[in-house]
């Protein structure tokens, strides 16, 4: 786990900008909030429709809204804004909204007071009151945002549902502070690096760290999907949808309602698929296989792969738009070879874990053990040492673990014969060749390995690769 002040420098900062968003069909009325709140140091964001707004909402963090009620000319019902107060709670009922009213509508202000706004001010307004309802309102949310930070880094600092997490080396600092930065929101994100980093650890602890903690986290290893199953796993099916769909079935994405996806090997989906999944991260609606009825879901997407998925775009095997969807945020990981500091702390991470686990009387690693460690270049990164470290606590005699019994330097010299090896390391050795030569693409890998995606999934798993 991260130490204390770690945490603290990557969740603190200084006091924050007020930045407004005001939503008006008028021009005259949206320069007339400009001209007031900017000589006051406020950024102000102007936008004419509720649609304009909401995509405002999706590309920026606002600490006050200001809204219209009505948009088409000759309409006063109010009814354009109650709707657009209505996504505007979907998306963050935290976010403070401040209603305008042209005709003195009291009950219609009132009634979108009831209806989640937080205040409402009269056209034409007092410009003292409007630019004190947009401070109050704005400090209140950043007190309320930076208590929730607090809360957060408390929580952390305490373990509580959190998972495990062993980050001191420089290079994974800049991954400290995105995950406290970017955990509280629902941002969408893209975490990247190699086979074995630990990319699902960091979607856990950017679930933990979100309002949406105490709504499920569904994890989807959405490269290993066969294609002709894809639809039904990830949207789910109807009964007598085809053959095998005996009873309805709810897909992943209505399980994480609420809560967080993370979909897992997300460049290894194919091109048809990535269509379906970009229209669900627009408009947040889906149909399950074989039904007509439009279902609308509230996720935040957490995606992971050890591509390069600019590189996938350029090569037309990933959708540009669909990557742009998908990462708002990008955290990536930094090799272990890369972050070579945290082997201690991770060696003696998994020794006192496994020890526990296997009831070993197992004390630590003898200096030749640990220097072996320090030179290995780990291909298979966190998930590799912590294969060989559980490896070396059971087969350990003695009080210290020794280099014989964590096994791995094989991997570094060509000098030990392909006879002396088991069945499984010489699969692994092939498959990580393989991987290596098809720079990790498993699509082009399982082919060159004869087996399917899903059984190179498999294997990668039991291998630690």
């Amino acid at each position: 786990m991260p130490n204390p002040a770690q945490w603290r420098q990557a969740i603190s900062s200084n006091r924050e900008q007020i930045r407004v968003l005001v939503a008006d069909d008028q021009p005259h009325i949206l320069e007339a909030v400009e001209l007031l709140l900017q000589p006051q140091g406020i950024v102000v964001d102007c936008v004419r429709s509720p649609q304009l707004a909401l995509e405002a909402l999706g590309q920026t963090d606002y600490d006050v809204i200001l809204i219209d009620l009505n948009y088409t000319r000759d309409t006063t019902s109010g009814q354009e804004g109650l709707g657009l107060l209505a996504r505007i709670q979907e998306m963050d009922a935290r976010l403070p909204v401040i209603v305008m009213t042209a005709w003195g509508n009291i009950d219609l202000a009132v009634e979108s007071i009831k209806r989640g706004a937080r205040d409402f001010i009269q056209k034409p307004w007092e410009n003292e009151r409007l630019i004190s309802l947009v401070r109050v309102h704005a400090e209140l949310h950043h007190a309320l945002r930076h208590a929730r930070q607090l809360e957060i880094e408390n929580r952390i600092l305490r373990g509580e549902g959190m998972p495990e997490f062993v980050a001191s080396a420089p290079s994974m600092q800049p991954v400290l502070e995105l995950i406290a930065q970017v955990g509280p929101s629902d941002a969408n994100v893209l975490i990247t690096g190699e086979h074995g980093t630990g990319k699902e650890i960091v979607a856990k602890l950017l679930h933990a760290a979100s309002r949406r903690s105490r709504m499920p986290l569904v994890a989807v290893n959405a490269g290993g999907l066969p294609e002709g199953t894809f639809e039904s796993e990830i949207f789910g099916h109807v009964k007598g949808a085809f053959t095998d769909a005996r009873s309805d079935r709810v897909g992943r994405f209505e399980l994480a309602n609420g809560g967080t996806l993370f979909l897992d090997e997300i460049a290894n989906v194919p091109l048809r698929q990535q269509a379906k999944l970009l229209r669900v991260l627009e408009t947040g609606e889906l149909e399950r296989v074989g039904s007509s009825q439009t279902r609308r879901v509230a996720v935040r997407v957490l995606s992971a792969t050890n591509a390069d998925l600019h590189e996938e775009t350029k090569s037309g095997r990933f959708r540009e738009d669909l990557l742009f969807r998908i990462n708002t945020v990008e955290i990536h990981l930094p090799a272990l070879r890369d972050r070579r500091e945290d082997i201690p702390l991770l060696a003696t991470h998994f020794l006192t874990r496994n020890c526990s686990r296997y009831r070993k009387q197992v004390t630590g690693f003898s200096p030749a053990a640990m220097q072996q460690m320090m030179q290995y270049p780990w291909p298979g990164n966190v998930r590799e040492m912590e294969h060989a470290v559980e490896r070396a606590v059971l087969l350990c005699r003695g009080e210290e673990i020794e280099p014989s019994n964590l096994a791995i330097a094989f991997s570094r010299s060509s000098a030990q014969s392909i006879e002396n090896m088991s069945i499984d390391e010489v699969e692994a050795m092939l498959i990580r060749k393989v991987l290596r030569r098809c720079e990790n693409n498993i699509s082009q890998a399982a082919e060159a390995l004869g087996l399917s995606r899903a059984a190179l999934y498999r294997r990668i798993e039991k291998y630690g690769l």
